[in-house]
Protein backbone atom coordinates (compact mmCIF):
# COMPACT_ATOMS: atom_id res chain seq x y z
CA UNK A 1 0.00 0.00 0.00
CA UNK A 2 2.82 2.39 0.89
CA UNK A 3 4.49 1.92 -2.49
CA UNK A 4 1.28 2.87 -4.34
CA UNK A 5 0.66 5.75 -1.93
CA UNK A 6 4.16 7.03 -2.66
CA UNK A 7 3.43 6.80 -6.39
CA UNK A 8 0.16 8.68 -5.91
CA UNK A 9 1.95 11.39 -3.96
CA UNK A 10 4.70 11.66 -6.57
CA UNK A 11 2.18 11.94 -9.41
CA UNK A 12 0.05 14.43 -7.51
CA UNK A 13 3.01 16.73 -6.84
CA UNK A 14 4.25 16.78 -10.43
CA UNK A 15 2.93 18.71 -13.44
CA UNK A 16 5.58 17.49 -15.90
CA UNK A 17 4.58 14.62 -18.17
CA UNK A 18 8.10 13.18 -18.32
CA UNK A 19 8.32 13.15 -14.52
CA UNK A 20 4.99 11.39 -14.23
CA UNK A 21 6.00 8.81 -16.82
CA UNK A 22 9.24 8.19 -14.94
CA UNK A 23 7.32 7.70 -11.69
CA UNK A 24 5.03 5.17 -13.37
CA UNK A 25 7.97 3.28 -14.87
CA UNK A 26 9.70 3.12 -11.49
CA UNK A 27 6.54 1.80 -9.85
CA UNK A 28 5.76 -0.92 -12.39
CA UNK A 29 9.35 -2.15 -12.37
CA UNK A 30 9.33 -2.56 -8.59
CA UNK A 31 5.76 -3.55 -7.71
CA UNK A 32 4.78 -7.25 -7.45
CA UNK A 33 2.27 -8.30 -10.14
CA UNK A 34 -0.74 -8.63 -7.80
CA UNK A 35 -0.20 -5.04 -6.64
CA UNK A 36 0.72 -3.69 -10.07
CA UNK A 37 -2.48 -4.89 -11.71
CA UNK A 38 -4.64 -3.13 -9.10
CA UNK A 39 -2.57 0.03 -9.50
CA UNK A 40 -3.09 -0.19 -13.25
CA UNK A 41 -6.82 -0.71 -12.72
CA UNK A 42 -7.14 2.46 -10.65
CA UNK A 43 -4.74 4.61 -12.65
CA UNK A 44 -6.72 4.21 -15.87
CA UNK A 45 -9.91 5.35 -14.16
CA UNK A 46 -11.54 2.10 -13.03
CA UNK A 47 -13.33 2.12 -9.68
CA UNK A 48 -14.46 -0.37 -7.07
CA UNK A 49 -18.17 -1.03 -6.89
CA UNK A 50 -19.78 1.17 -4.24
CA UNK A 51 -18.92 0.09 -0.71
CA UNK A 52 -20.19 3.01 1.38
CA UNK A 53 -22.27 6.13 0.79
CA UNK A 54 -20.97 9.66 1.25
CA UNK A 55 -23.58 10.15 3.98
CA UNK A 56 -22.20 7.20 5.92
CA UNK A 57 -18.65 8.53 5.60
CA UNK A 58 -19.76 11.92 6.90
CA UNK A 59 -21.49 10.33 9.89
CA UNK A 60 -18.48 8.14 10.70
CA UNK A 61 -16.02 11.03 10.49
CA UNK A 62 -18.22 12.95 12.97
CA UNK A 63 -18.00 9.99 15.36
CA UNK A 64 -14.26 9.53 14.83
CA UNK A 65 -13.16 13.15 15.00
CA UNK A 66 -15.65 14.37 17.60
CA UNK A 67 -16.45 17.37 15.40
CA UNK A 68 -20.05 18.50 14.81
CA UNK A 69 -21.61 17.69 11.46
CA UNK A 70 -21.89 21.36 10.46
CA UNK A 71 -18.14 21.80 10.85
CA UNK A 72 -17.46 18.64 8.82
CA UNK A 73 -19.77 19.93 6.07
CA UNK A 74 -18.14 23.37 6.15
CA UNK A 75 -14.70 21.78 5.95
CA UNK A 76 -15.82 19.70 2.97
CA UNK A 77 -17.18 22.82 1.25
CA UNK A 78 -13.80 24.52 1.62
CA UNK A 79 -11.63 21.53 0.70
CA UNK A 80 -13.84 20.43 -2.18
CA UNK A 81 -12.92 16.75 -2.03
CA UNK A 82 -14.52 14.32 0.40
CA UNK A 83 -11.53 11.95 0.51
CA UNK A 84 -9.16 14.80 1.39
CA UNK A 85 -11.60 16.13 4.00
CA UNK A 86 -11.85 12.74 5.69
CA UNK A 87 -8.07 12.41 5.67
CA UNK A 88 -7.47 15.81 7.26
CA UNK A 89 -10.05 15.38 10.02
CA UNK A 90 -8.57 12.14 11.40
CA UNK A 91 -5.50 12.46 13.66
CA UNK A 92 -2.38 10.67 12.48
CA UNK A 93 -1.78 7.28 14.14
CA UNK A 94 1.11 6.44 16.44
CA UNK A 95 4.24 6.63 14.25
CA UNK A 96 5.38 3.30 15.68
CA UNK A 97 2.25 1.57 14.36
CA UNK A 98 3.19 0.09 11.00
CA UNK A 99 0.82 -1.77 8.67
CA UNK A 100 2.67 -3.46 5.83
CA UNK A 101 -0.32 -4.92 4.00
CA UNK A 102 0.18 -4.56 0.24
CA UNK A 103 -2.32 -2.85 -2.07
CA UNK A 104 -3.76 -6.20 -3.16
CA UNK A 105 -4.57 -7.19 0.42
CA UNK A 106 -6.22 -3.86 1.21
CA UNK A 107 -8.41 -4.15 -1.88
CA UNK A 108 -9.20 -7.87 -2.06
CA UNK A 109 -9.13 -8.86 1.61
CA UNK A 110 -10.30 -5.66 3.27
CA UNK A 111 -12.40 -3.40 1.01
CA UNK A 112 -14.21 -5.75 -1.37
CA UNK A 113 -15.56 -8.05 1.41
CA UNK A 114 -17.15 -4.97 3.03
CA UNK A 115 -19.39 -4.35 0.02
CA UNK A 116 -22.34 -6.37 1.34
CA UNK A 117 -21.45 -6.33 5.02
CA UNK A 118 -23.80 -4.93 7.69
CA UNK A 119 -23.44 -1.20 8.30
CA UNK A 120 -21.94 -1.76 11.77
CA UNK A 121 -19.20 -3.97 10.34
CA UNK A 122 -18.43 -1.51 7.57
CA UNK A 123 -18.29 1.40 10.02
CA UNK A 124 -15.90 -0.43 12.34
CA UNK A 125 -13.62 -1.46 9.46
CA UNK A 126 -13.44 2.00 7.92
CA UNK A 127 -12.79 3.69 11.27
CA UNK A 128 -10.10 1.13 12.05
CA UNK A 129 -8.35 1.84 8.76
CA UNK A 130 -8.49 5.59 9.39
CA UNK A 131 -6.85 5.15 12.78
CA UNK A 132 -4.24 2.74 11.41
CA UNK A 133 -2.96 4.40 8.23
CA UNK A 134 -0.59 7.38 8.06
CA UNK A 135 -1.79 10.40 6.12
CA UNK A 136 -0.57 9.60 2.59
CA UNK A 137 -1.88 6.04 2.73
CA UNK A 138 -5.08 7.18 4.46
CA UNK A 139 -5.70 9.63 1.62
CA UNK A 140 -5.24 6.87 -0.94
CA UNK A 141 -7.56 4.59 1.05
CA UNK A 142 -10.24 7.30 1.08
CA UNK A 143 -9.77 7.98 -2.62
CA UNK A 144 -10.45 4.31 -3.35
CA UNK A 145 -13.54 4.42 -1.11
CA UNK A 146 -15.01 7.47 -2.82
CA UNK A 147 -13.93 6.58 -6.36
CA UNK A 148 -12.11 9.92 -6.68
CA UNK A 149 -8.58 8.74 -7.53
CA UNK A 150 -7.56 11.40 -10.07
CA UNK A 151 -3.86 12.15 -10.36
CA UNK A 152 -3.55 13.85 -13.74
CA UNK A 153 -2.40 10.85 -15.75
CA UNK A 154 -4.16 9.71 -18.90
CA UNK A 155 -4.63 6.11 -19.91
CA UNK A 156 -2.22 6.72 -22.78
CA UNK A 157 0.48 7.98 -20.40
CA UNK A 158 0.12 4.80 -18.33
CA UNK A 159 0.36 2.75 -21.52
CA UNK A 160 3.46 4.66 -22.60
CA UNK A 161 5.10 3.86 -19.27
CA UNK A 162 4.25 0.17 -19.62
CA UNK A 163 5.48 0.14 -23.23
CA UNK A 164 8.76 1.77 -22.25
CA UNK A 165 9.34 -0.56 -19.31
CA UNK A 166 8.38 -3.79 -21.13
CA UNK A 167 9.23 -3.15 -24.78
CA UNK A 168 5.70 -4.10 -25.89
CA UNK A 169 4.19 -1.92 -28.61
CA UNK A 170 1.81 0.66 -27.18
CA UNK A 171 -0.80 -0.17 -29.84
CA UNK A 172 -0.86 -3.78 -28.61
CA UNK A 173 -1.22 -2.65 -24.99
CA UNK A 174 -4.02 -0.25 -25.89
CA UNK A 175 -5.90 -2.96 -27.74
CA UNK A 176 -5.55 -5.46 -24.90
CA UNK A 177 -6.88 -2.89 -22.41
CA UNK A 178 -10.10 -2.20 -24.36
CA UNK A 179 -13.36 -3.09 -22.65
CA UNK A 180 -13.82 -4.58 -19.21
CA UNK A 181 -10.98 -6.58 -17.72
CA UNK A 182 -10.31 -8.07 -14.28
CA UNK A 183 -7.53 -6.90 -11.97
CA UNK A 184 -5.82 -10.30 -11.86
CA UNK A 185 -2.26 -11.45 -12.36
CA UNK A 186 -3.45 -13.61 -15.27
CA UNK A 187 -4.75 -10.50 -17.04
CA UNK A 188 -1.50 -8.66 -16.36
CA UNK A 189 0.51 -11.58 -17.72
CA UNK A 190 -1.59 -11.57 -20.90
CA UNK A 191 -1.35 -7.79 -21.18
CA UNK A 192 2.44 -7.89 -21.00
CA UNK A 193 2.92 -11.04 -23.07
CA UNK A 194 5.30 -10.51 -25.99
CA UNK A 195 3.41 -13.18 -27.95
CA UNK A 196 0.05 -12.84 -29.71
CA UNK A 197 -2.63 -14.28 -27.43
CA UNK A 198 -6.03 -15.81 -28.12
CA UNK A 199 -7.65 -12.89 -26.30
CA UNK A 200 -6.15 -10.49 -28.85
CA UNK A 201 -8.58 -11.86 -31.43
CA UNK A 202 -11.58 -10.91 -29.28
CA UNK A 203 -10.66 -7.25 -28.74
CA UNK A 204 -11.41 -4.19 -30.88
CA UNK A 205 -8.66 -1.86 -31.99
CA UNK A 206 -8.16 1.44 -30.11
CA UNK A 207 -10.08 4.18 -31.90
CA UNK A 208 -8.30 6.88 -33.88
CA UNK A 209 -9.88 10.26 -33.01
CA UNK A 210 -9.94 13.50 -34.97
CA UNK A 211 -8.93 16.86 -33.51
CA UNK A 212 -10.97 20.08 -33.85
CA UNK A 213 -9.84 22.20 -36.79
CA UNK A 214 -8.80 25.53 -35.28
CA UNK A 215 -6.87 26.97 -38.21
CA UNK A 216 -8.14 27.98 -41.69
CA UNK A 217 -8.83 24.89 -43.79
CA UNK A 218 -6.67 26.34 -46.59
CA UNK A 219 -3.63 25.90 -44.33
CA UNK A 220 -3.91 22.14 -44.81
CA UNK A 221 -2.61 22.48 -48.34
CA UNK A 222 -3.87 20.85 -51.53
CA UNK A 223 -7.50 19.80 -51.18
CA UNK A 224 -6.81 16.75 -53.35
CA UNK A 225 -4.67 15.28 -50.56
CA UNK A 226 -7.69 15.18 -48.24
CA UNK A 227 -10.74 12.94 -48.02
CA UNK A 228 -13.88 14.84 -47.00
CA UNK A 229 -16.75 13.05 -45.27
CA UNK A 230 -19.80 14.17 -43.34
CA UNK A 231 -19.39 14.33 -39.57
CA UNK A 232 -22.29 12.15 -38.50
CA UNK A 233 -24.06 12.57 -35.16
CA UNK A 234 -24.37 9.04 -33.81
CA UNK A 235 -22.39 6.42 -31.90
CA UNK A 236 -18.87 5.64 -33.07
CA UNK A 237 -18.33 1.89 -33.14
CA UNK A 238 -16.26 -0.97 -34.44
CA UNK A 239 -18.03 -3.86 -36.10
CA UNK A 240 -16.01 -7.04 -35.65
CA UNK A 241 -16.54 -10.23 -37.67
CA UNK A 242 -14.14 -12.86 -36.41
CA UNK A 243 -14.16 -16.59 -35.79
CA UNK A 244 -17.76 -16.96 -36.94
CA UNK A 245 -19.16 -14.36 -34.52
CA UNK A 246 -20.14 -10.69 -34.65
CA UNK A 247 -19.35 -8.09 -31.97
CA UNK A 248 -20.23 -4.40 -31.80
CA UNK A 249 -17.94 -2.22 -29.68
CA UNK A 250 -18.69 1.44 -28.91
CA UNK A 251 -15.97 4.05 -28.61
CA UNK A 252 -16.82 4.03 -24.89
CA UNK A 253 -15.49 0.43 -24.80
CA UNK A 254 -18.93 -1.08 -24.30
CA UNK A 255 -20.22 -4.20 -26.03
CA UNK A 256 -23.50 -3.41 -27.81
CA UNK A 257 -24.36 -6.99 -28.77
CA UNK A 258 -28.11 -7.68 -28.85
CA UNK A 259 -29.16 -4.03 -28.91
CA UNK A 260 -28.99 -3.65 -32.68
CA UNK A 261 -29.90 -7.05 -34.14
CA UNK A 262 -30.38 -5.69 -37.66
CA UNK A 263 -26.74 -4.56 -37.72
CA UNK A 264 -25.53 -7.91 -36.39
CA UNK A 265 -27.60 -9.76 -39.00
CA UNK A 266 -26.07 -7.73 -41.81
CA UNK A 267 -22.56 -8.11 -40.36
CA UNK A 268 -22.98 -11.87 -40.20
CA UNK A 269 -22.91 -11.86 -44.02
CA UNK A 270 -19.44 -10.31 -44.08
CA UNK A 271 -16.42 -12.56 -44.65
CA UNK A 272 -14.65 -13.75 -41.53
CA UNK A 273 -11.69 -11.78 -40.25
CA UNK A 274 -12.76 -8.18 -40.84
CA UNK A 275 -13.14 -5.11 -38.62
CA UNK A 276 -15.02 -1.99 -39.74
CA UNK A 277 -14.91 1.43 -38.08
CA UNK A 278 -18.04 3.50 -38.53
CA UNK A 279 -20.94 5.45 -37.08
CA UNK A 280 -24.18 3.92 -35.83
CA UNK A 281 -27.08 6.21 -36.76
CA UNK A 282 -30.83 6.43 -36.55
CA UNK A 283 -31.49 6.03 -40.28
CA UNK A 284 -34.49 5.79 -42.58
CA UNK A 285 -34.92 5.96 -46.35
CA UNK A 286 -31.30 6.94 -46.90
CA UNK A 287 -31.31 9.85 -44.45
CA UNK A 288 -30.07 10.37 -40.91
CA UNK A 289 -32.67 10.90 -38.17
CA UNK A 290 -32.19 13.06 -35.04
CA UNK A 291 -29.91 11.65 -32.36
CA UNK A 292 -32.89 11.55 -29.98
CA UNK A 293 -34.30 8.71 -32.09
CA UNK A 294 -31.10 6.72 -31.60
CA UNK A 295 -31.18 7.40 -27.85
CA UNK A 296 -34.41 5.44 -27.60
CA UNK A 297 -32.58 2.36 -28.83
CA UNK A 298 -29.40 2.65 -26.78
CA UNK A 299 -30.84 1.43 -23.48
CA UNK A 300 -32.86 -1.44 -24.94
CA UNK A 301 -30.86 -4.62 -24.49
CA UNK A 302 -33.40 -6.66 -26.48
CA UNK A 303 -35.56 -4.33 -28.58
CA UNK A 304 -38.92 -5.66 -29.73
CA UNK A 305 -40.38 -5.61 -33.23
CA UNK A 306 -42.20 -2.31 -32.62
CA UNK A 307 -39.02 -0.58 -31.45
CA UNK A 308 -37.08 -1.92 -34.44
CA UNK A 309 -39.74 -0.68 -36.84
CA UNK A 310 -40.22 2.76 -35.30
CA UNK A 311 -36.53 3.57 -34.81
CA UNK A 312 -34.50 1.96 -37.60
CA UNK A 313 -30.70 2.19 -37.58
CA UNK A 314 -27.81 1.76 -39.97
CA UNK A 315 -24.02 2.04 -40.00
CA UNK A 316 -22.12 4.51 -42.13
CA UNK A 317 -18.70 2.87 -42.44
CA UNK A 318 -15.54 4.99 -42.40
CA UNK A 319 -12.66 2.57 -42.44
CA UNK A 320 -11.53 -1.02 -42.81
CA UNK A 321 -9.08 -1.96 -40.06
CA UNK A 322 -8.78 -5.69 -40.71
CA UNK A 323 -9.42 -7.95 -43.72
CA UNK A 324 -8.96 -11.72 -43.83
CA UNK A 325 -7.47 -11.46 -40.33
CA UNK A 326 -4.74 -9.05 -41.49
CA UNK A 327 -4.25 -5.77 -39.61
CA UNK A 328 -4.55 -2.96 -42.18
CA UNK A 329 -4.03 0.02 -39.90
CA UNK A 330 -0.58 0.85 -41.28
CA UNK A 331 -1.90 0.93 -44.84
CA UNK A 332 -2.75 4.40 -46.27
CA UNK A 333 -6.34 5.53 -45.78
CA UNK A 334 -6.91 5.61 -49.53
CA UNK A 335 -5.99 1.93 -49.75
CA UNK A 336 -8.15 0.97 -46.77
CA UNK A 337 -11.11 2.89 -48.13
CA UNK A 338 -10.86 1.26 -51.56
CA UNK A 339 -10.87 -2.17 -49.87
CA UNK A 340 -13.86 -1.10 -47.73
CA UNK A 341 -15.81 0.02 -50.79
CA UNK A 342 -15.17 -3.32 -52.49
CA UNK A 343 -16.12 -5.30 -49.38
CA UNK A 344 -19.40 -3.45 -48.82
CA UNK A 345 -20.17 -3.52 -52.51
CA UNK A 346 -20.09 -7.30 -52.32
CA UNK A 347 -22.28 -7.23 -49.20
CA UNK A 348 -24.94 -5.13 -50.92
CA UNK A 349 -26.85 -4.38 -47.72
CA UNK A 350 -27.73 -0.69 -47.05
CA UNK A 351 -27.75 -1.44 -43.31
CA UNK A 352 -23.94 -1.23 -43.52
CA UNK A 353 -22.85 1.23 -46.21
CA UNK A 354 -19.74 3.28 -46.85
CA UNK A 355 -19.87 6.85 -45.62
CA UNK A 356 -19.96 8.90 -48.85
CA UNK A 357 -17.09 11.10 -49.89
CA UNK A 358 -17.98 14.79 -50.05
CA UNK A 359 -16.63 16.25 -53.30
CA UNK A 360 -15.52 19.87 -53.41
CA UNK A 361 -13.77 21.95 -56.08
CA UNK A 362 -11.96 24.14 -53.58
CA UNK A 363 -11.66 24.86 -49.87
CA UNK A 364 -14.21 27.65 -50.41
CA UNK A 365 -16.62 25.15 -51.91
CA UNK A 366 -15.95 22.78 -49.00
CA UNK A 367 -16.74 25.60 -46.55
CA UNK A 368 -20.02 26.27 -48.33
CA UNK A 369 -21.02 22.61 -48.03
CA UNK A 370 -19.96 22.59 -44.39
CA UNK A 371 -22.14 25.62 -43.65
CA UNK A 372 -25.17 23.74 -45.02
CA UNK A 373 -24.44 20.60 -42.99
CA UNK A 374 -27.11 21.20 -40.34
CA UNK A 375 -29.82 20.97 -43.03
CA UNK A 376 -28.59 17.43 -43.68
CA UNK A 377 -28.69 16.53 -39.99
CA UNK A 378 -24.90 16.34 -39.70
CA UNK A 379 -22.38 18.29 -37.61
CA UNK A 380 -19.97 19.42 -40.33
CA UNK A 381 -17.14 17.79 -42.23
CA UNK A 382 -14.36 15.33 -41.44
CA UNK A 383 -11.03 16.02 -43.15
CA UNK A 384 -8.72 13.01 -43.43
CA UNK A 385 -5.31 12.94 -45.08
CA UNK A 386 -5.52 10.29 -47.77
CA UNK A 387 -2.11 8.81 -46.88
CA UNK A 388 -2.81 8.63 -43.15
CA UNK A 389 -2.40 5.45 -41.15
CA UNK A 390 -4.95 4.49 -38.48
CA UNK A 391 -3.36 5.61 -35.23
CA UNK A 392 -4.28 5.32 -31.55
CA UNK A 393 -6.17 8.02 -29.70
CA UNK A 394 -6.26 11.70 -30.60
CA UNK A 395 -3.11 12.40 -32.65
CA UNK A 396 -3.15 15.82 -34.28
CA UNK A 397 -2.31 16.37 -37.91
CA UNK A 398 -3.92 13.65 -40.04
CA UNK A 399 -7.63 13.76 -39.10
CA UNK A 400 -9.62 16.89 -38.39
CA UNK A 401 -13.24 17.57 -37.50
CA UNK A 402 -14.48 20.79 -39.11
CA UNK A 403 -17.71 21.37 -37.25
CA UNK A 404 -20.39 23.91 -38.09
CA UNK A 405 -20.82 26.87 -35.79
CA UNK A 406 -22.98 26.02 -32.77
CA UNK A 407 -26.59 27.04 -32.33
CA UNK A 408 -26.79 29.95 -29.91
CA UNK A 409 -29.21 31.62 -27.53
CA UNK A 410 -28.95 34.48 -25.07
CA UNK A 411 -30.03 33.21 -21.63
CA UNK A 412 -30.30 34.57 -18.10
CA UNK A 413 -28.30 33.21 -15.15
CA UNK A 414 -30.73 32.12 -12.41
CA UNK A 415 -28.86 29.49 -10.30
CA UNK A 416 -25.25 28.83 -9.33
CA UNK A 417 -23.49 25.96 -7.59
CA UNK A 418 -19.92 25.60 -6.36
CA UNK A 419 -17.54 23.49 -8.38
CA UNK A 420 -15.29 20.64 -7.28
CA UNK A 421 -11.57 20.08 -6.82
CA UNK A 422 -9.59 23.30 -7.14
CA UNK A 423 -12.81 25.19 -7.88
CA UNK A 424 -14.65 23.96 -4.80
CA UNK A 425 -14.59 27.43 -3.21
CA UNK A 426 -15.98 29.16 -6.31
CA UNK A 427 -19.41 29.19 -7.95
CA UNK A 428 -18.67 27.72 -11.36
CA UNK A 429 -21.70 25.59 -12.28
CA UNK A 430 -24.54 27.66 -13.68
CA UNK A 431 -28.19 27.24 -14.66
CA UNK A 432 -29.65 29.46 -17.38
CA UNK A 433 -33.22 30.33 -18.32
CA UNK A 434 -35.28 31.80 -21.17
CA UNK A 435 -38.45 33.85 -21.08
CA UNK A 436 -41.78 32.03 -21.34
CA UNK A 437 -44.36 34.76 -21.10
CA UNK A 438 -43.31 36.80 -18.08
CA UNK A 439 -41.52 33.89 -16.38
CA UNK A 440 -37.98 32.60 -16.67
CA UNK A 441 -37.85 28.84 -17.37
CA UNK A 442 -34.56 26.91 -16.91
CA UNK A 443 -33.29 25.38 -20.15
CA UNK A 444 -29.60 24.51 -19.71
CA UNK A 445 -26.73 23.98 -17.27
CA UNK A 446 -23.19 24.92 -18.22
CA UNK A 447 -19.85 25.20 -16.44
CA UNK A 448 -17.32 25.87 -19.20
CA UNK A 449 -16.50 28.91 -21.29
CA UNK A 450 -15.48 31.59 -18.80
CA UNK A 451 -11.86 32.45 -18.05
CA UNK A 452 -10.49 32.64 -14.50
CA UNK A 453 -10.93 36.42 -14.28
CA UNK A 454 -14.58 36.19 -15.33
CA UNK A 455 -15.22 33.33 -12.89
CA UNK A 456 -13.85 35.36 -9.98
CA UNK A 457 -15.89 38.40 -10.98
CA UNK A 458 -19.08 36.36 -11.33
CA UNK A 459 -18.41 34.51 -8.06
CA UNK A 460 -18.24 37.79 -6.15
CA UNK A 461 -21.48 38.96 -7.76
CA UNK A 462 -23.26 35.67 -6.96
CA UNK A 463 -22.35 35.90 -3.28
CA UNK A 464 -23.59 39.48 -3.09
CA UNK A 465 -26.82 38.84 -5.00
CA UNK A 466 -28.10 35.53 -3.63
CA UNK A 467 -31.87 35.34 -3.21
CA UNK A 468 -32.27 31.83 -1.74
CA UNK A 469 -30.17 28.82 -0.86
CA UNK A 470 -31.08 25.22 -1.63
CA UNK A 471 -28.25 23.16 -0.14
CA UNK A 472 -25.21 23.85 -2.35
CA UNK A 473 -27.29 25.78 -4.90
CA UNK A 474 -28.02 29.50 -4.79
CA UNK A 475 -30.71 31.32 -6.71
CA UNK A 476 -29.59 34.76 -7.85
CA UNK A 477 -31.11 37.96 -9.18
CA UNK A 478 -32.13 37.69 -12.82
CA UNK A 479 -29.66 40.23 -14.12
CA UNK A 480 -26.83 38.75 -16.18
CA UNK A 481 -27.18 37.47 -19.76
CA UNK A 482 -24.85 34.92 -21.36
CA UNK A 483 -24.61 33.65 -24.91
CA UNK A 484 -24.79 29.85 -24.85
CA UNK A 485 -23.72 27.53 -27.64
CA UNK A 486 -24.97 23.98 -28.19
CA UNK A 487 -24.90 21.28 -30.84
CA UNK A 488 -28.58 20.50 -31.10
CA UNK A 489 -31.98 20.75 -29.47
CA UNK A 490 -34.85 18.30 -29.23
CA UNK A 491 -38.36 18.51 -27.87
CA UNK A 492 -38.54 16.62 -24.57
CA UNK A 493 -41.36 15.73 -22.19
CA UNK A 494 -38.80 15.00 -19.44
CA UNK A 495 -37.77 18.64 -19.10
CA UNK A 496 -39.84 21.42 -17.57
CA UNK A 497 -39.00 23.66 -20.51
CA UNK A 498 -40.13 21.03 -23.03
CA UNK A 499 -36.74 21.01 -24.74
CA UNK A 500 -33.33 19.40 -24.23
CA UNK A 501 -30.11 20.92 -25.58
CA UNK A 502 -26.96 18.95 -26.39
CA UNK A 503 -23.52 19.94 -25.07
CA UNK A 504 -24.33 23.46 -23.82
CA UNK A 505 -21.42 25.77 -22.99
CA UNK A 506 -20.89 29.47 -22.40
CA UNK A 507 -19.66 31.41 -25.41
CA UNK A 508 -19.50 34.86 -23.85
CA UNK A 509 -20.81 37.10 -21.11
CA UNK A 510 -23.27 39.51 -22.71
CA UNK A 511 -22.79 42.48 -20.41
CA UNK A 512 -24.17 44.61 -23.26
CA UNK A 513 -27.63 43.07 -22.80
CA UNK A 514 -30.27 43.51 -20.16
CA UNK A 515 -32.18 40.60 -18.61
CA UNK A 516 -35.26 41.61 -20.60
CA UNK A 517 -33.30 41.23 -23.86
CA UNK A 518 -32.69 37.47 -23.41
CA UNK A 519 -34.27 35.04 -25.87
CA UNK A 520 -37.68 33.48 -25.46
CA UNK A 521 -38.45 29.78 -25.06
CA UNK A 522 -40.34 29.61 -28.34
CA UNK A 523 -37.16 30.73 -30.13
CA UNK A 524 -35.33 27.68 -28.78
CA UNK A 525 -38.21 25.37 -29.60
CA UNK A 526 -38.14 26.51 -33.23
CA UNK A 527 -34.57 25.20 -33.42
CA UNK A 528 -35.64 21.70 -32.38
CA UNK A 529 -34.92 18.90 -34.82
Amino acid sequence: MQRFADLYDRLDRSTATLDKRAALIDYFKAAPPDDAVWALYFLVGRKLAKIVSSGELRAWIVETSGLPLWLVEDSYAHVGDLAETLTLLVPDPNPDAVDERPLRAWVEDYLIPLRNAPVEERAAAIKHAWQLLPQTERLLFNKLLTGALRVGVSQRLVQQALAQSTGIDIAVLAQRMMGEWPATTDFLAGLLSPETTLADRQQPYPFFLASPLEQPAESLGDLRDWLLEWKWDGIRLQLIRRDGTVALWSRGEERLDGRFPEIEAAAAQLPDGCVIDGELLAWENGAVLPFARLQRRIGRLKPGAKMLAEHPVAVQAYDLLERDGVDLRMQPLATRRAMLAHLLGQLGDPTIAISPEVHADSWTDAATQRDAARERGVEGLMLKWRDSTYQVGRRRGDWWKWKIDPLTIDAVLIYAQSGSGRRATLYTDYTFALWDGDKLVPVAKAYSGLDDKEILKLDRWIRANTLERFGPVRSVKAEHVFELGFEGVNLSTRHKSGVAVRFPRILRWRDDKRCEDADRLETLKRLAS
